[in-house]
């Protein structure tokens, strides 16, 4: 069992953060996933046809991060909140990447709802799993640069557990080693907002849906939420 903690601190400083983690346990990833390779298909064509666009940093869901990045020093138009990113990405290409069914399905969510996304293989995380400001001696492996370490800034806002960093700049980018491949089995998804009040029933929706396109390819899934309320949860 994986518990996962938002410090004291960091819900202090973004009071309204909700999160989502969704979590598959005897994840199928070899096997065919029509349902999300139908949803990325509506959603390019969607964008192909000018029925609909991802979220910019106009947006208030991509402004909110762009201020969050901000405020604990990171600038957010070098360095690209994940669904910023992804949404721009599409925007430009015309189409998403296809990495692997797991991955492509919070991927298709993310960019759908305008929430950052993002997902730990739970058979290589270490202990449990914190939200909490980097004090500068942690070390992190980006994901596809397994000879690449890097430091994060003291105030920056990571998860991390007992080894080293998971994400670095709150979801900007994963960790080579507990990356979702064709192989994971156990996995955790992870959908945020940092406004609840306006945005928590998206976020809810936006669980369900992934769930919807995990549960045919698992033995069993279920959704747990973080809040500042409800700090912690195990899955």
């Amino acid at each position: 069992m994986t518990s996962f903690r938002i410090a004291p601190a960091v819900a202090a400083a973004f009071p309204d953060t909700l999160i989502a983690l969704i979590t598959a346990s005897g994840l199928r990833g070899h096997e065919p996933w029509p349902h999300t390779t139908t949803a990325l298909e509506e959603l390019e064509q969607q964008l192909a046809d000018g029925t609909w666009q991802p979220a910019d940093e106009t947006d208030p869901r991509i402004e909110a991060w762009h201020v969050a990045y901000r405020s604990f020093g990171t600038n957010p138009r070098r360095i690209r909140p994940s669904v910023d990113a992804l949404g721009r990405r599409l925007a430009k290409k015309g189409s998403l990447p296809r990495i692997n069914p797991a991955v492509d399905s919070y991927n298709s969510v993310s960019v759908r709802h305008g929430l950052p996304a993002g997902a730990f293989d739970l058979g290589h995380v270490t202990g449990d799993v914190d939200i909490r400001h980097a004090d500068g001696t942690e070390s992190f492996t980006p994901l596809g640069e397994p000879d690449t370490v890097e430091h994060p800034k003291p105030g920056e806002i990571i998860y991390a557990d007992a080894t080293d960093v998971l994400t670095r700049h709150w979801n900007h980018r994963d960790a080579h080693r507990t990356r979702v491949t064709e192989d994971s089995t156990h996995v955790a998804f992870v959908l945020e907002t940092l406004h609840a009040d306006r945005d928590g029933d998206l976020l809810k929706i936006a669980a369900e849906e992934l769930q919807g396109l995990l549960a045919p390819h698992a033995d069993q899934t279920a959704v747990h939420y973080l809040s500042r309320t409800q700090p912690q949860t195990t899955v």
